[in-house]
């Protein structure tokens, strides 16, 4: 009798352990970064500001027109540049303001896309980049996914991050983006919502080949086809004053580039310059950049302010660190001339297959003594 009691609780039993099963399975398909304020599925916290972090405001229950559910999340960045750093960006990390120090973050193994749906209020407004992972440390993250730029629409529109194949076993920057001044010159007001990782089996590894040309480090003041930032100041910093978006004659299209170096040596090092890097800020120490090998040679259009400005050295490449670029190339000194002439930097026969930086210029006080104020436009790869 206790053993047909038995048989029959185990019976009784089977059907609720089958469920329980298939809500496990179920659950590993879908792990989410944000659903809803306050949601149980929203496992990493935006805690990461980054960059001119005081230009930014976020609103993380904002409740007109979500995608779905009750609200999404409202960012406001009004690139004053309030911490001179002319980017800003935020993080979604576990534990929160987790940058490698503590333990953290999720096995996320077997998912092999991130999506999430953002607009802007306007339409226009551009994310440079949406990031997963590349948290350093003490605990890095175990892989560093990027996606970019991307123009937003004024409706909702879903993008993914293709993540097959690639190492997701410690994740402890679930999310991220970073938007610049020069590509947002008014500020930029945009939403996101529904932001999950997922398993579909139907996504195969991206496969990424040389960017086609011409590819472009600068156009126009905000144009999605600039590909590099002006970020990496160097020497004497503090005697340059940098316009991405200069009305002065530009050679082509709306803006040019306006620089102004004193060369009163803040710094103390009698020289300066500008690396245009991608990501902004990368020397090297993260993944980043592109694939270049279909450039025979870089051009770009310069003038003087005067005439007889000098320019020690015009560079491509020449980044060092764990993601060193993989091959450079320069011109100089160059004399400018107060007309615009093009000059060229010959690529061929170099391995240009991962280029950080794209793009440098560098002078010194001693051949400016009075300082130097010249202009360049239509800097691209061809």
């Amino acid at each position: 009798m206790k053993k047909i009691m038995l048989l029959g609780l185990c019976l009784f039993l089977l059907p609720v352990w089958i469920n329980a099963e298939e809500v496990k399975k179920e659950e590993v398909k879908v792990f989410g970064v944000y659903s809803n304020k306050r949601s149980p599925d929203n496992h990493y916290i935006p805690s990461g500001w980054m960059g001119d972090y005081g230009d930014i405001k976020i609103n993380d229950e904002f409740s007109a027109n979500p995608h779905s559910g009750a609200n999404c999340i409202q960012f406001v960045y009004s690139a004053k540049k309030s911490n001179n750093q002319g980017w800003a960006g935020v993080y979604w990390q576990n534990p929160a303001n987790n940058w490698g120090a503590k333990s953290g973050g999720f096995d996320l193994s077997g998912m092999t896309k991130l999506t999430f749906w953002a607009r802007g209020a306007k339409g226009g407004e551009v994310i440079d980049k949406v990031i997963v992972g590349g948290i350093k440390g003490v605990y890095p993250d175990s892989d560093e996914i990027g996606m970019g730029p991307i123009v937003l629409t004024k409706e909702w529109q879903q993008y993914t991050v293709n993540l097959a194949e690639k190492n997701l076993s410690f994740i402890s920057g679930g999310f991220g983006w970073v938007m610049n001044a020069d590509s947002n010159a008014e500020g930029a007001e945009f939403y996101l919502d529904d932001i999950k990782y997922e398993a579909d089996a139907s996504i195969k590894p991206e496969v990424k080949g040389a960017e086609k040309m011409p590819f472009y480090v600068y156009l126009d003041r905000g144009s999605v086809s600039n590909h590099y930032i002006p970020s990496g100041w160097m020497g004497d910093y503090g005697d340059i004053k940098l316009d991405v978006g200069s009305l002065e004659d530009p050679y082509m299209g709306n803006t040019c580039i306006k620089t102004a170096y004193s060369g009163k040596g803040a710094q103390g090092a009698r020289w300066a310059g500008i690396y245009w890097q991608n990501p902004a800020n990368n020397w090297g120490e993260k993944p980043g950049g592109y694939d270049l090998s279909n450039a025979a040679k870089l051009t770009f259009w310069a003038r003087g302010g005067k005439g007889g400005e000098r320019i020690e050295e015009f560079k491509t490449g020449g980044l060092f660190g764990e993601y060193s670029d993989s091959d450079t190339a320069s011109i100089g000194p160059v004399i400018l001339t107060k007309d615009w002439k093009e000059y060229t930097i010959d690529l061929k026969g170099k391995d240009f297959s991962s280029i950080i930086g794209g793009f440098c210029w560098a002078t010194n006080v001693d051949v400016n003594p009075e300082g130097a104020t010249f202009y360049l436009d239509e800097i691209r790869y061809e």
